[in-house]
């Protein structure tokens, strides 16, 4: 699902104005939340610079942050279903995604658009959809599930890039690319218990195969502590046997 701009509905625009207009008014940055003030990312946001966020840096937060909640509430529900450790481990570094973005919305005074959602439920219908059909999809049978969770990772990936050629701030810049280095991770170790579950190699259906290749058979990274290990396309298949969604290899 490739974000289109132009589709934004008015709902939408609304709250980006209305959010924009009280920053404007109030001038200063909100003290962030989450861990170190920067919502899991390793890094308090509001050690960065503060910038004016442009409208297409608003419309981002917002979206990637209903994103990530989709990837949460899902591996929930799969979790829930099937038992599979990875599917919790991953929900709670996705919960870490989201608390990135907010710390970044609650920095500049914007409006948290999941507030207050139930798992499963979201203000954006295209997300709502996205929701519902991968759930239903992940329910068929394990291997279903984590054709989900690789797909889900899989465009994760493609809109943080899509989103990263869009933003300048140094603070966002910063958590997209952290969050791009996690959801990297997630398709390593879902396509590794996939071979793991007989599957085969998962087939890229957002990024480019060969885009999926390169992040099977790079290095684990680890956020903006820069730290990474070595390793041959076939080690990153390893199983993720203590459940914390990283193949062991990269323990």
């Amino acid at each position: 699902m490739k974000k289109n701009i132009a589709t934004i509905c008015m709902g939408l625009m609304i709250l980006i104005f209305s959010t924009s207009l009280a920053l404007a008014a109030k001038g200063q940055p909100a003290k962030t939340t989450g861990p170190n003030g920067g919502g899991g990312t390793g890094i308090g946001v509001d050690s960065l610079p503060y910038e004016y966020p442009s409208v297409v840096e608003i419309e981002a937060m917002i979206f990637m942050v209903e994103e990530e909640k989709v990837a949460r509430d899902v591996y929930n529900v799969l979790y829930s279903e099937w038992g599979i450790p990875a599917f919790a481990n991953i929900a709670k570094a996705e919960q870490r995604h989201m608390d990135a973005i907010i710390a970044l919305l609650d920095k500049y005074g914007l409006e948290n658009p999941v507030a207050g959602l139930d798992p499963g439920v979201f203000a954006n219908l295209e997300m709502q959809e996205l929701y519902e059909s991968l759930v239903e999809a992940g329910m068929v049978d394990e291997i279903g599930a984590l054709h989900v969770g690789a797909t889900i990772e899989d465009l994760d990936i493609f809109d943080l890039l899509h989103e990263l050629e869009l933003v300048d701030n140094e603070d966002i810049t910063v958590v997209f690319n952290n969050l791009l280095k996690g959801s990297e991770n997630h398709l390593r170790s879902f396509c590794a218990l996939l071979v793991l579950y007989g599957s085969g190699l998962y087939e890229a259906q957002y990024l480019t195969q060969t885009q999926v290749d390169a992040i099977l058979a790079a290095t684990r990274t680890s956020g903006n502590r820069g730290s990474s290990y070595v390793s041959s396309p076939q080690q990153n298949l390893r199983l993720d046997a203590n459940g914390d969604g990283i193949c062991d290899l990269f323990q």
